[in-house]
């Protein structure tokens, strides 16, 4: 008689393509294009509008949300258990959207969605800041991990596309059906925001980022929405109405030549961050 296995998704493997990208410091580059993508689903951005603390406390919900992805690819067995925590997290993030739509966080569509921006965000960022863009083997390779870490957020397979063959046509239409400029895009692809001072780090460096904090935020408000906007896939970002000139691609273009040519040659404790270089380390 067959039992039902309880066992829990196991992370993406060592040595394969996350093992390599999570955890590299231009991560950081790339995770606003997915944030952005995702808050474009009428569902989603109203579950983040509702329930988020994305504007009063970013600085915590970013450090949140990165140490997350890196207990899915590098945390062992936290890795399950960091995905059970999400669930528990969003049960009780429902609500109505701006179209009038109750949604819940949960919902398979809705949660499947968000892990989804992923793979099309790493995918493209590729081009622009590895030293050269993915094969197709290594595509299907990403794509398989991707499905691993979705098991590990609890995404049954049968709500996520299998195979890339069948990614690309229920991502085209994602793209023409659901997503619009919602109010939490423009929020974060804005230069005028009110945007609090960082709270990390030393007690000297807070204060003296305080201080200049009204000097700093336009330029690096400016930046951000240069980068959100720059590294999405040029369909997401038509699908969503963002803006991008002929002009502001050649200037990624030269900045993405001077990342993927510097941060390769750091040394593991400046390219990786912590809990990816203490994992890599170990093996």
């Amino acid at each position: 008689m067959k039992t039902e296995d309880h066992r829990d998704p196991a992370p993406p493997p060592p040595g394969g393509i996350l093992w390599s990208i999570a955890g590299d410091i231009r991560v950081f580059l790339t995770l606003p294009a997915a944030l952005t993508m995702q808050v474009a689903h009428p569902a989603v951005g109203a579950g983040v509008d509702e329930h988020s603390v994305f504007r009063t406390d970013p600085w915590g919900r970013g450090e949140r949300s990165v140490r997350s992805v890196l207990l899915w690819v590098y945390g062992g067995q936290e890795a399950a258990a960091e995905g059970r925590r999400l669930r528990a997290l969003h049960k009780t993030i429902q609500g109505t959207d701006a179209h009038g739509r109750r949604y819940h966080a949960l919902q398979p569509a809705n949660y499947a969605w968000v892990h989804a921006t992923g793979f099309p965000v790493y995918q493209h960022a590729q081009k622009y800041l590895g030293r050269r863009p993915f094969t197709e083997a290594q595509e299907r390779q990403l794509y398989a991990e991707w499905l691993q870490v979705g098991r590990i957020l609890g995404i049954h397979d049968r709500d996520m596309p299998q195979s890339i063959e069948e990614f690309w046509p229920y991502y085209r239409k994602m793209l023409a059906d659901e997503l619009e400029e919602t109010e939490v895009v423009r929020d974060l692809v804005a230069t005028d925001r009110p945007v609090p001072p960082p709270d990390r780090g030393p007690f000297l460096l807070r204060l003296l980022l305080r201080t200049l904090w009204p000097a700093l935020l336009p330029p690096l408000a400016r930046f951000r929405r240069f980068v959100t906007i720059g590294l999405m896939p040029p369909d997401a970002r038509e699908a969503i109405g963002l803006p991008w000139t002929r002009d502001q691609e050649r200037r990624l273009r030269r900045f993405c030549l001077v990342v993927r040519t510097v941060v390769p040659l750091l040394p593991e404790r400046l390219r990786y961050l912590p809990m990816a270089r203490e994992a890599r380390r170990r093996r």
